[in-house]
Parts: structure tokens; C-alpha cells; sequence
């Protein structure tokens, strides 16, 4: 074994005694602790043979372990977990005496039987019959359209003016383009839904102008599928019928019901 010269500096005397115990050590009793006791740890080198009784601090001791009880955390009640338990413990005092809290305005019971309640036959069969009414009017309206308005022209004119032959064949609407042909059947649908003479601004109307609009523009873009301008166009026009409805469901449900029914709308 040997001395670690390189980190501390030892006096000749303390090498010399060295010397002496590590001979003492190397032939007599090399398991003995007291003859390394006078010596600093540090002045061994840490490469020493096992014969060196390592070093232990006897000043430090670890803390004993803690058993599993002492480990957990205890948990903190807090005051709105109090305040709720005490109300909770009222109620049910106040219950056991036959107090319960108050009910809110207009309160109904849940066991309360409800008298004005129609059975589901009898919303089928109202059902089917509003369907029949509304169908009826519809005929009415579209005979009636067909008695008095004359065949719709190009330009505005009708059949009732005084022209011959050749001027009313240039007039006819199979010679017209697209956009005369949809404005005429977009004239005629809004006729039939009308509430008066002239009416262009009701809710029922409009509905009926936006959906000639969106089966336009569903026409061009099955021809034209990279149209994507119009395909955005399209959907605004969805979102604006879909308000419209929102509005009549609300506020005139017969019409509403009456133009989801005859255009085949699924809202």
C-alpha cells in the first residue's frame, strides 16, 4: 500500500511513522481499526488494498424512515366544504320535521299528470290533414294562375297584346336565353305564394326566389365543377334560406310549413 503524495503534503516524521504502521499492517493484525485511527482518511490514496477499514462519519445519522401513516398528507377542510355540509345537515333536520325549502314561481311537479296532452294518433291524423289543406289552396291557387295570366313572354309581354305571328314566335321564351327563362318561372312560383297583389317582400316569397336561385346555381356548377366562386355563393344562399325558415317556423308556422311541404325541404 502506498501514500497519495500528489494531493496532500505530509512532514518527513508523519511518512516515516507511516512506514512503520503500514509494515505493522502488512504482517500483524491488518483488520485492526486502531491503528488507523491517529490518520486522516485523505492521507491514504483511494486505491488502497481491501485491508483498509474504510471511513465512516458517525457524526451524521440518517433520518429514520417514516412509516406510511406519517407519509400521507393530510388534507385541509376547507370553509365553503363546511358551509355546505352545515346547510346540508339543516335540510335534512328541517326535512325530518316535515319542512322542506320553498318552491320557485310556478313550480309543477314532476308526478303532475298532464290534462291537455294529444295522444300521437291524433297529431298524425292533424298532420295529414293540414297537409290535404295545404295541398288544395296550392291547386287552387295554380288553377286559378293558369285562368287568368296569359302565356309570359320575352321582354315582359304578354299573350293578351295584338301582334302577329312572326313578332310573337320571336317573343316566345323557348327563344329566350337562361336568364329570361329563370326569371319568368322565379315570377310565376312567387305568384302562387303571394299574400297580395304584387307581393315581393314576404317571408314565404323570398323563400321561394332564393330556392329558384340555389336550383340555378346547382345546375351550373353539376356542368362546371371547378366553379368555386359560385359553389361559395351557393352556400351563402343556403344560410340565408335557412334564416328565412328560422324566421317563419317562429313567427307564421302554417306558411312555413306550407313551403317546406310543397318545395320537399328537409329543415
Amino acid at each position: 500500500m502506498l501514500l497519495s503524495a500528489t494531493s496532500h503534503r505530509v512532514p518527513a516524521v508523519s511518512r516515516t511513522l507511516a512506514k512503520s504502521f503500514m509494515s505493522t499492517l502488512s504482517f500483524g493484525c491488518p483488520n485492526s481499526p486502531t491503528l488507523l485511527s491517529p490518520f486522516r482518511p485523505g492521507l491514504l490514496s483511494a486505491t488502497t488494498s481491501s485491508l483498509t477499514v474504510p471511513f465512516r462519519d458517525t457524526t451524521r445519522q440518517s433520518p429514520p424512515h417514516l412509516s406510511h401513516f406519517q407519509q400521507q398528507q393530510v388534507r385541509t377542510v376547507t370553509k365553503k366544504r363546511i358551509h355546505r355540509q352545515q346547510k346540508r345537515k339543516r335540510k335534512e333536520e328541517l326535512a325530518a320535521k316535515g319542512i322542506f325549502p320553498p318552491k320557485p314561481p310556478h313550480y309543477i311537479p314532476k308526478d303532475t299528470p298532464v290534462l291537455n296532452a294529444v295522444s300521437r294518433e291524433e297529431r298524425i291524423a292533424e298532420s295529414i290533414r293540414q297537409d290535404e289543406l295545404a295541398a288544395q289552396e296550392l291547386n287552387e291557387r295554380m288553377q286559378r294562375q293558369k285562368e287568368n295570366n296569359a302565356v309570359v313572354l320575352r321582354f315582359g309581354f304578354t299573350d293578351d297584346l295584338v301582334m302577329s305571328d312572326r313578332v310573337r314566335k320571336l317573343l316566345d321564351l323557348h327563344n329566350g336565353n337562361q336568364k329570361e327563362v329563370v326569371k319568368a318561372q322565379k315570377q310565376q312560383a312567387m305568384e302562387i305564394f303571394q299574400e297580395r297583389e304584387g307581393d315581393t317582400g314576404s317571408s314565404a316569397v323570398q323563400v321561394i326566389a332564393l330556392t329558384t336561385r340555389i336550383q340555378q346555381i346547382q345546375t351550373h356548377l353539376g356542368m362546371h365543377k371547378k366553379d368555386k366562386h359560385s359553389k361559395r355563393g351557393l352556400d351563402a344562399l343556403y344560410v340565408r334560406r335557412r334564416k328565412l325558415l328560422d324566421y317563419m317556423e317562429r313567427k307564421d308556422f302554417t306558411s312555413y310549413r306550407k313551403v317546406v311541404k310543397t318545395l320537399g325541404l328537409v329543415h
